[in-house]
């Protein structure tokens, strides 16, 4: 068994160190963006035209949510990466379903705005919500920071999933 790093002692970064993180992040973030910016035309044209259901947030506080979120993920993705205690294969399995609730995330977008499905977007998420509690669960076998900085994500994406089925609910048959 290899031995523990003790995570309470003060970490330092290297050069090679912030570039890893910011690749991370980086990364993370363009899952978000690229998906944005391929349905941006529909988030302008589409989305306003649907009946919103309550508590439905304004417009201008998705982007700086989502790149908070994204930037979180990415930490907590370069927290799994550069963890050296932990078996290659758990390593494995935890990025594995970490990029597949990332992927999923970016088809949300693909499909829900690109396509302009409601029930297609309510498949997706229901899928991503649980994908992200299993990347939570495979992270903090690893290291638990990078398990809780996902928290806030699977939250978010939580009350995402009640806006999306409420935005199915009204607007079926459109």
């Amino acid at each position: 068994m290899p031995p523990r790093i003790d995570r309470t002692a003060p970490e330092t970064f290297g050069d090679g160190e912030w570039r890893e993180l910011g690749l991370a992040v980086g990364f993370c973030e363009l899952a978000g963006v690229v998906p944005g910016l391929l349905t941006a035309k529909d988030v302008d044209e589409w989305y306003p035209t649907l009946e919103k259901p309550p508590r439905t947030p304004p417009g201008w506080v998705f982007p700086p949510v989502w790149t908070v979120l994204f930037a979180t993920m990415g930490v907590a993705w370069h927290l799994i990466r550069r963890d050296r205690t932990a078996s290659p294969r758990r390593k494995r399995r935890a990025e594995r379903t970490f990029l597949l609730q990332l992927a999923l995330n970016a088809l949300w977008s693909l499909v829900f705005f690109g396509r302009r499905s409601t029930l297609g977007g309510l498949v997706v998420i229901a899928l991503l919500g649980p994908a992200i509690a299993v990347t939570i669960a495979a992270f903090a076998r690893i290291d638990r920071r990078a398990a809780l900085l996902l928290v806030p994500y699977l939250c978010w994406v939580a009350f995402a999933t009640t806006l999306n089925y409420g935005l199915w609910k009204r607007n079926r048959g459109r």
